[in-house]
Parts: structure tokens; C-alpha cells; sequence
């Protein structure tokens, strides 16, 4: 268990992954430039940027996307899907981050100050 926070795993590897959370630990380093990530599948997909390999590719329209999951987003766009739905109103959308932005509205949120 995580003295931190409560955290709670069966695992031992996976309390120590968890620690970095807290610690700011980025073990992984990429040796083409200064990133460093705190788990190894962050540091392979950042990776893919340096090789520029895309090897996944939308069957509708031709784009290619470096990881699985941009892909799955990007063909939002053609099934017109919005699995994230406002709690407060009738409001869906295809992305997170415009679910997002979009609460804003509901709870009068706003983090932007001018200085």
C-alpha cells in the first residue's frame, strides 16, 4: 500500500511504478534527446516521434497514426461516435479534452488570469 495516498496493488512492481507518481522519478531516458519518462511504453511511444513510424493507418481516409489509440480517435470522425456525455446537460463529445473545456460552462470555471 502507498503511504502517500492509499494506493493499494497485489503487486510489488506495480507499487514502485506507482511511487514515481509521487517522487517525480523518470528512470527512462531516450537517448536522442533530453525526454525521460517515468514507465518504459511512455519512453517507446515517445520514440516513435524521433523515428517517424506510423504504422497505423485509417482505412477510410488514408491517416496514419504512430500509437493504436490515435488512430481509435481519429475514426471518431467518420462513425460520428462521442462517447463522452455531460453530466449536466444533453452535450456529448468525441474527445475527452472537449468534454473537457466544455464543463467549464457548467461550473463557471476559469483558470486563465491575465497577468
Amino acid at each position: 500500500m502507498c503511504g502517500e495516498c492509499g494506493y493499494r496493488t497485489a503487486q510489488k512492481v506495480h507499487l514502485s511504478r506507482h511511487m514515481r507518481t509521487h517522487t517525480g522519478e523518470k528512470p527512462y531516458k531516450c537517448d536522442q534527446c533530453d525526454y525521460s519518462a517515468a514507465e518504459k511504453s511512455t519512453l517507446k511511444s515517445h520514440l516513435a516521434k524521433h523515428s517517424g513510424e506510423k504504422p497505423y493507418m485509417c482505412g477510410e481516409c488514408g491517416y496514419r497514426a504512430a500509437e493504436k489509440r490515435d488512430l481509435s480517435r481519429h475514426m471518431r470522425t467518420h462513425t460520428g461516435e462521442r462517447p463522452y456525455k455531460c453530466d449536466h446537460c444533453d452535450y456529448s463529445a468525441a474527445q475527452k479534452y472537449t468534454l473537457k473545456k466544455h464543463l467549464a460552462k457548467h461550473t463557471g470555471e476559469k483558470p486563465y488570469m491575465c497577468s
